[in-house]
């Protein structure tokens, strides 16, 4: 992962990169394999709106606030990092539904003894509600991006690390198609 000054990144994967330019209002794909490039253009941002943002629909419940816990300042691998700590609790689980009651009957005289009939099936249980997902994330002071970020959630924790390997600007030829690669429309 590179990133400029001037906010252009780009990602490698094995077979592929991706360099976003959003001065240049493009993200460029190259594929390694076939040598090809494909340039996708980035429409300009919509303006923010008056009303402050996305309404919610009118019935629609609102969601918990996310919780944000500064972690302070600290070092990795020799670089200043910023931690934070974001709690999202999911909204509570709706309840179950109450099955609707039998009507009464009147009483009946009591037919002689017979078997018992068989007890309805007991209704399908609610899952158990999921639990809160926490995301910590460390950033580099100087780079403005993360270094080591963990997300701990009900289906397990997962950890990204990026090792900053070097502070200097990277050459503006890594955010260019190389030569000898073919333009794809």
């Amino acid at each position: 992962m590179w990133r400029s000054g001037n906010g252009k990144m780009r990602i490698d994967t094995p077979h592929t990169s991706v360099i976003s330019d959003p001065a240049g209002q493009r993200t460029i794909m190259l594929d390694h394999l076939k040598k090809e490039a494909m340039v996708f253009p980035i429409p300009p941002s919509a303006p923010p709106s008056q009303s402050g943002g996305p309404q919610m629909p009118g019935g629609a419940p609102k969601l918990p606030p996310l919780q944000v816990h500064d972690l302070g300042k600290s070092l990795i691998e020799g670089h200043e990092v910023e931690g934070k700590r974001y709690t999202f609790s999911p909204p509570q689980a709706p309840q179950a539904p109450q099955p609707p009651e039998m009507p009464k009957m009147p009483k009946m005289p009591k037919p002689p003894q017979s078997p018992k009939p068989p007890l309805p099936p007991k209704p399908p249980q609610l899952p158990k509600p999921p639990q809160p997902t926490v995301t910590e994330v460390w950033t580099s002071v100087k780079l403005k991006m993360p270094i080591l970020t963990k997300v701990t959630s009900s289906v397990g924790e997962q950890t990204t690390y990026c090792k900053p390997t070097s502070t200097e600007e990277p050459h503006p030829s890594v955010f260019e198609i190389p030569p000898g690669y073919k333009l794809k429309t």
